[in-house]
């Protein structure tokens, strides 16, 4: 089946070639679509929608497409869907004029406001699965095949944040994978094999439950 991927994100359309591997995976740069849809949710989910609902009307074909992110716990569960935009505490939803830091910038800063939020003690109420660093990413995922034919699936991803960036390790994954640690496997996300991440990520765990979806249509 040819299923386009509503994404720019050349990173994400390889995990998915690998996740669906029987399947031909599209994003709409390899067709020379310009796509940019503003993503005005509120939620994973609703940003989620919103892009695969753009790109649907315009190839008319089955469209996955995700919303994702790290939320840190004692940042109350920020970045969250502004991690690709987040520039620091003092641009958690982005920067005004909608450029972009490095993500090594990103990285930093976010390593260094959870310390700061640890050292002051102002910790949001909650279960903390790893402790005071404790994070984990999302991922919610549409399969939008027409109107009013649709299916979701939503999962996450545990991890705690490194306290300091000359920690950072791995050159596998992307994004934030370099500072979230995985105490099970005593080692970075960025640090896992492509079949090790993708058998127990957020993304990974999502596309499995739509591939039982996929295989029956």
């Amino acid at each position: 089946m040819k299923i386009y991927l509503a994404t720019g994100n050349k990173n994400k359309k390889k995990e998915m070639c690998e996740l669906l591997p029987e399947h031909t995976i599209l994003i709409p740069s390899d067709e020379g679509i310009e796509f940019d849809p503003d993503e005005t949710g509120t939620t994973f989910y609703e940003n989620s929608l919103i892009k695969a609902r753009t790109l649907y009307d315009i190839v008319h074909c089955p469209v996955i497409a995700d919303d994702s992110g790290i939320c840190v716990d004692a940042l109350g569960g920020a970045p969250g869907i502004f991690s690709s935009r987040y520039a620091g505490p003092d641009f958690m939803h982005g920067k005004p004029d909608g450029t972009k830091i490095s993500q090594e910038e990103q990285n930093i800063f976010l390593i260094q406001q959870t310390n700061e939020a640890i050292k002051n003690g102002n910790l949001p109420k909650g279960a903390y699965l790893h402790g005071e660093r404790s994070c984990h990413y999302t991922c919610a995922m549409v399969m939008y095949c027409g109107t009013d034919r649709l299916f979701v699936a939503q999962e996450t991803f545990e991890g705690a944040l490194i306290d300091d960036i000359s920690k950072q390790a791995g050159n596998g994954g992307f994004g934030y994978d370099p500072i979230v640690f995985l105490p099970e496997f005593n080692k970075t996300v960025a640090e896992l094999t492509a079949d090790e991440k993708n058998a127990i990520s957020h993304r990974g765990k999502a596309v499995r439950a739509l591939k039982r979806i996929i295989d029956q249509m």
